[in-house]
């Protein structure tokens, strides 16, 4: 198995990179380093251009190109900012961006749910009221 590959350079971009306007738009709603503890060497952008690569193209982490960050350290930037909250504080940035650009206001005053959309684990009707077979 390998345990590190050599870096023959800068890397080619993906398709599913962060441009540098994304990025200058993104880099705020990420958490900054901790003052305690080792200090950061993994490059946040390039975590992110990871955990979109496996969001765009389907793959495994450990399927990941050795271009990019270690899998295991992508998988734990991922795991941690989604208990943080970060893809949430991201959406609602990006989703403000977009409104507002819209001419519309930068937060939505009503939203719509239908039965087809929102799945619920109650039953009605007949099932209701079967008796449970033994």
């Amino acid at each position: 198995m390998y345990t590190h590959l050599p870096t023959l350079g800068p890397r080619q971009p993906y398709p599913s990179d962060l441009t540098d306007a994304q990025w200058e738009l993104i880099a705020p709603c990420l958490p900054p380093a901790q003052a305690r503890g080792r200090a950061r060497t993994t490059d946040l952008r390039e975590v992110l251009n990871a955990i979109l690569y496996v969001t765009r193209t389907g793959c495994a982490w450990r399927m990941l190109p050795h271009d990019l960050p270690p899998w295991n350290t992508v998988y734990a930037y991922f795991q941690r900012w989604r208990r943080a909250g970060v893809w949430e504080r991201l959406l609602e940035v990006l989703r403000e961006q977009v409104r507002e650009k819209a001419g519309r206001e930068p937060t939505p005053s009503a939203a719509i749910i239908d039965s087809q959309t929102v799945k619920t684990t109650e039953k009605g009707g007949r099932a209701a009221t079967t008796p449970v077979r033994k």
